[in-house]
């Protein structure tokens, strides 16, 4: 994960201290793209501990349609809770836990009558379309909608992902983020949005290509400076591989809906320590 260590230090050399929302403050940089071949090994950091367990339950959280952090939750995944607590729930009128039109609603039902599931199913119409014509340009998913973006405590961060399939085999995927936290969030999202790639590839029976990551405002918060220094001083090990266990009937929408965490198999994930850091609310 050399990319990662590259991304850091380019904030660190090129970021420009900023005021943000959450009063932390931050070093931010604003446009950058890194890519990860997926054909290479699966993209992890390796400089600290993360919790791939965490990053597929979330995943298969947000494919369900689910926005009730309690469900997460009970999935022994807590990354949300800073957001879903009473007191920021009720400042949009709704009961601790359900954080509102969020990731799993706007892909599952982009435009809908929240929390009514009668938009439109993002998920379902990107298999079919990369089913019928998988030449498209449009194969995109969109998690920015402006008419609810401020309805929710956090609206979403990695904000559009699109998939490109090259010579009817291959499958490439670019995420643009609207804002990330490099030290916390961004390698989570690394390794969600390879998951995330795998994992339709694999329902549509095709090959993985490349995760392209391309970011607006690329930040670290001025308290993870200490262990942002400590992780860049540790020596990347060599990425794992992915495989999928008791899947090959998993298919199409209803397989990828289908997906747990007993169905992966992270072969050969070595890390250094967790590097703890306060998360900005």
């Amino acid at each position: 994960m050399l990319q990662y260590h590259e991304l850091l230090r380019h904030i660190l050399e090129n970021g420009v201290r900023h005021d943000d929302r959450t009063g932390v403050g931050t070093i931010s940089a604003f446009g950058y793209q890194t890519r990860f071949d997926l054909r290479e090994g699966f993209p992890i950091v390796t400089t600290k501990r993360v919790p791939f367990r965490w990053v597929a339950e979330e995943l298969f959280w947000f494919l369900s349609g689910d926005t009730n952090e309690k469900n997460l939750k009970m999935r022994g995944v807590d990354i949300w809770d800073e957001w879903a607590t009473p007191e920021q729930t009720a400042k949009f009128g709704r009961n601790e836990g359900d954080l509102g039109p969020v990731y799993g609603y706007l892909w599952r039902s982009f435009g809908g009558e929240y929390p009514k599931m009668n938009g439109v199913d993002q998920i379902a119409r990107l298999l079919n379309e990369i089913e019928k014509n998988p030449n498209s340009r449009r194969l995109i998913v969109t998690g920015w909608n402006p008419e609810t973006c401020d309805e929710v405590a956090l609206p979403p961060c990695h904000t559009l992902f699109q998939f490109k399939i090259e010579n009817g085999k291959t499958l490439h995927c670019q995420l643009y983020q609207r804002s990330a936290d490099a030290f916390l969030g961004v390698p989570f999202n690394i390794s969600s949005y390879a998951l995330l790639t795998h994992i339709v590839a694999h329902v549509c029976e095709l090959s993985v290509g490349e995760f392209i990551h391309t970011f607006g405002d690329l930040h670290i918060y001025q308290n993870h400076l200490e262990q942002v220094e400590e992780l860049l001083s540790r020596e990347p090990k060599e990425l794992p591989k992915l495989e999928f266990v008791d899947a090959e009937n998993l298919k199409e929408l209803e397989g990828l809906l289908n997906f747990k965490y007993e169905n992966l198999n992270l072969i050969g994930y070595q890390s250094y320590e967790k590097i703890a850091a306060p998360v900005a609310v």
